[in-house]
């Protein structure tokens, strides 16, 4: 499908890509691995043509679709409503259908020898296939699936999209690049704005999608649901390996283990031979092993050893014990504009808790943060325990800082009996390394000044930690990084959180806000959902089982009268045959639907055992012409189940009706 060849690109004196290359098939699912820096999103930009590269560098098929999610919003708000905008997905489609339209007019009143009539009928061919990939008639259950898939709700689809806030515009970013169906999808952090419910969805709907994908994000658990193989950018240089993101992590050990072993193997045939060289080249009885095995090394390709992003480690300062009871909510409840966010919450914090607060965006996890912290008022009463010594990070605070300061200062005088050394460890940790920590804060970006502030606050001795959303600008290296000086901490954490793979390893207790209401579970994250998982499992079996329970109405019997029974048979036997009439030929079409299925689900497996032979993309014009082919085979195949699928729902619509 897509071919990156002999790729480099050089910033300065930093080299971002080494003559990298790689290949993209069709359903491959790609996770883009590596630490921030290293060119994920610019190797992303590249692929889809928003940055330049030299001719020949990106090869792809014709037929082949890019559609790119960046990190940052390009979208401009008008007024359109959010389903026109969303709409606007279908708008190539919607115009071939207008075309196609206007055509069909103009031939039903042209001539039949009229010239033109040729070209009109040429290009509603060229049309009928264009639109077959779309079905135009379906389009708004389309959007509605998608858009409610993402959180919204159907109130939603008549607001003007310049009422919704940065994260919900970027939901509708990714609704639209989902209702275009590409050949390619490419998503830099697209869970970035989304709550768990979303999250889930989101996994399902893309384990499911018809086309390849690649993903850059920073959540493990994320990744490894939906990716089955891994790029990775190091230092320049692009490696591929087979299997999601902890697969990669288990095969990249191992690689460089055996690159290790194979390198001391070399290293010490290599010093053999220099020591023979050096014993005996002064002797001309050995002249021509010597000169033999300076060749011998001329020839040798050395191995090089890959260079290992270095490890950091961190731990939080300590601080005094709190009180067994860290933090008491009793009743609290909080109205905006008249409206409830929740009411009655009530549950106390022990100390060593480590508690993560879900629910779905917009259900007030922020605000019961805000609240838990002092920071907002609200009805009810928040205790603190005894000798409770509090921080709070919150998404917004890197507005606060104060931008004359630089890195290195900021976080330092906010430590307590720490060094420099140590200091700076941790800004190495929120990927702050060298001189970067003696820039001033005013010229960072904003998902630096973020990482600043997170640095700022955990460097500050506390027993209870409350943090909202702390991992959105951190990779992963770095999530693991705090990740286990979190698991460490001997105190108290309050976190929301989106990102399962970051919580799910240290938090003990869950506390879901939905139905402005709020529910605390035992366990990690993974325990909260298989808890409601079971749950709701359990009322949709108390939902059937009262149906069918409930009191069937009275069925009024009719008056029994004579009646022949040969002619009751005759009667059945001719509505029998009625029916055996009109379901005939619907079996007929299912049976060769299933026929004509099967002859192309092997000629789509022949075709992809084709295009996973490296030596096509050297023969660009078979390469293109068994692209083009494979596209064919895959739109009749969707026509074929279709046809299959209405056949199968015909016979049991009249089989039933029997």
């Amino acid at each position: 499908m897509l071919t990156i060849s002999s790729l480099s690109l050089q910033h300065g004196p930093k080299h971002l890509f080494r003559d990298i290359a790689a290949q993209i098939h069709v359903n491959d699912r790609i996770g883009l691995a590596g630490v921030n820096g290293t060119g994920k999103s610019t190797l992303m930009k590249i692929i889809c043509k928003e940055i330049e590269t030299d001719p020949g560098v990106i090869s792809r098929a014709s037929w082949f679709t890019v559609a790119y999610l960046p990190q940052e919003i390009t979208i401009e708000l008008g007024s359109r409503t959010l389903y026109e905008e969303a709409e606007r997905a279908f708008d190539e489609a919607l115009q071939h259908q207008r075309e196609f339209e206007e055509i069909s007019q103009r031939m039903a009143g042209i001539d039949q020898h009229d010239p033109e009539l040729d070209a009109l009928i040429e290009r509603q061919g060229e049309l009928q296939h264009l639109l077959e990939g779309h079905d135009v008639f379906r389009i708004r259950p389309q959007i509605e699936r998608i858009l409610f898939g993402l959180g919204f709700v159907k109130a939603d689809l008549d607001r003007e999209v310049k009422e919704f806030s940065g994260g919900w515009i970027m939901r509708l970013l990714l609704a639209k690049l989902l209702l275009r169906q590409p050949a390619l999808l490419l998503l830099d952090e697209p869970t970035n704005h989304l709550d768990l419910d979303s999250l889930t969805w989101m996994e399902e709907f893309l384990q499911q999608y018809q086309g390849a994908m690649m993903i850059i994000s920073h959540d493990r658990s994320f990744l490894d649901r939906v990716t089955t193989k891994t790029w990775e950018l190091s230092l320049g240089r692009l490696t591929v390996y087979k299997g999601n993101y902890s697969k990669y992590l288990e095969e990249k050990v191992l690689r460089m283990e055996m690159e290790r072993a194979s390198y001391d193997n070399q290293q010490a045939m290599i010093k053999q031979t220099e020591q023979f060289i050096t014993r005996f080249k002064a002797k001309s009885t050995k002249a021509k092993q010597v000169q033999s095995r300076v060749k011998q090394l001329d020839k040798i390709e050395r191995i090089e050893l890959s260079e290992s992003e270095r490890t950091i480690h961190f731990a939080f300062p300590p601080a005094a014990a709190s009180g067994r009871d860290v933090l008491e909510l009793n009743g609290v409840s909080k109205q905006f504009d008249g409206r409830t966010i929740f009411k009655d919450v009530s549950f106390t914090l022990r100390r060593g808790d480590k508690l993560a607060v879900v629910g779905v965006n917009g259900a007030g996890k922020t605000t019961l943060m805000k609240i838990m912290a002092g920071l907002e008022p609200a009805e009810g009463t928040v205790r603190r325990g005894h000798n409770v010594v509090m921080t709070y990070f919150g998404q917004h605070q890197a507005q606060e800082l104060d931008g004359q300061y630089s890195i290195l200062d900021t976080v330092y005088h906010n430590a307590q009996d720490m060094t420099i050394t140590k200091v700076r460890s941790l800004l190495g940790a929120f990927l702050f390394t060298g001189d970067d920590v003696d820039k001033k804060v005013q010229v960072l970006s904003g998902g630096e000044k973020s990482r600043v502030a997170l640095a700022k606050m955990l460097i500050k001795p506390a027993n209870l930690m409350m943090l909202d959303e702390p991992t959105n600008h951190l990779d992963i290296a770095s999530q693991e990084v705090l990740q286990e000086a979190m698991a460490q901490y001997e105190g108290t954490i309050v976190v929301v959180s989106h990102n399962r793979s970051f919580v799910n390893s240290f938090v003990n207790k869950v506390l879901e806000i939905r139905d402005q209401q709020a529910f605390l579970h035992d366990g990690n994250i993974d325990d909260y959902l298989e808890t409601r998982k079971r749950r709701e499992e359990e009322a949709a079996g108390s939902l059937r089982n009262a149906k069918a329970a409930a009191p069937k109405p009275a069925v009024v019997q009719p008056v029994a009268v004579s009646v022949d029974r040969k002619e009751d048979r005759k009667q059945r036997g001719q509505q029998r045959e009625q029916v055996n009439a009109q379901v005939k030929p619907w079996k007929k079409k299912a049976v060769d639907a299933e026929k004509e299925i099967e002859r192309l689900e092997t000629q789509k497996i022949e075709l992809e055992s084709q295009m996973a032979d490296p030596a096509l993309y050297a023969n660009q014009q078979q390469w293109t012409k068994t692209s083009k082919e494979y596209g064919e085979v895959k739109q009749l195949l969707e026509r074929q189940y279709a046809a299959w699928e209405e056949a199968q729902g015909k016979i049991e619509e009249l089989e039933k009706g029997e």
